[in-house]
């Protein structure tokens, strides 16, 4: 794919920093790109801005509302764009202003993974490159689910804990205290259990599992137990 260069800069303009966006979206799910950074000189209606999905994606959406600015996309999810139409007299575009496209990922992706040639293009109403950048998106982790112990039964001092996450996650059951209470490793099926190595504190607490794969972690919901003996 070829690539677009920024226009020179005009005569008494400040070119301004790159078009940027990050986010980390689990395989089957959408996510929010949020786009900013233009600090060049005001745009002119006709300008338009482009975000390039990162292979095997797809953007579902631009939902900004702002006055000025429709958002479309791509009949095939492979882009998406917001026009600027134009605003106020003597305003420009673009400039302090965050524009949201929503990306789809794949099911099958893999978590830890940064997908590639996602970018960012801002033209002028006559097709001249005014800026670009690059949207770094990165496949994270559904979160697990901790549904043992049941929440609110009384339990003894060493119970097991259970629950799904992305197979091949490194689990970690804490405490409310952020100690560790027991670790594993999901299995292909995705469930897991562990069991404390210590007794856990009399009386009231909180339990919750962290998954973590490939430098990417999601937490579960917290549950509250109570333990008797």
């Amino acid at each position: 794919m070829a690539t677009v260069a920024p226009a020179p800069a005009q005569a008494g303009e400040t070119r301004g920093r790159e078009l940027w966006a990050a986010v980390t979206i689990a395989p089957g799910r959408e996510g929010v790109v949020a786009v900013a950074g233009y600090g060049g000189a005001a745009l002119e209606a006709g300008s338009v801005l482009t975000l390039t999905a990162p292979d095997g994606t797809a953007v579902t959406d631009a939902p900004l509302d702002a006055r000025g600015y429709r958002g479309a996309v791509a009949s095939d999810g492979g882009s998406g764009t917001y026009t600027f139409t134009g605003g106020t007299p003597g305003t420009g575009a673009w400039g302090g202003l965050t524009f949201p496209f929503v990306l789809s990922v794949p099911a099958d992706a893999v978590p830890g993974t940064r997908l590639s040639d996602c970018s960012l293009r801002l033209l002028d109403a006559r097709g001249r490159a005014r800026d670009q950048g690059a949207c770094v998106v990165t496949v994270g982790l559904t979160e697990p689910t901790l549904s043992r112990p049941h929440s609110g039964v009384p339990l003894d001092a060493l119970p097991e804990a259970s629950g799904t996450a992305y197979p091949g996650a490194q689990i970690t059951v804490r405490d409310a205290g952020e100690n560790e209470v027991c670790t594993t490793t999901a299995a292909a099926d995705g469930l897991w259990s562990c069991a404390p190595s210590a007794a856990l504190a009399a009386g009231p607490g909180r339990l919750q599992a962290t998954a973590t794969l490939n430098g990417v972690s999601a937490t579960s919901e917290q549950i509250t137990i109570t333990v008797t003996v």
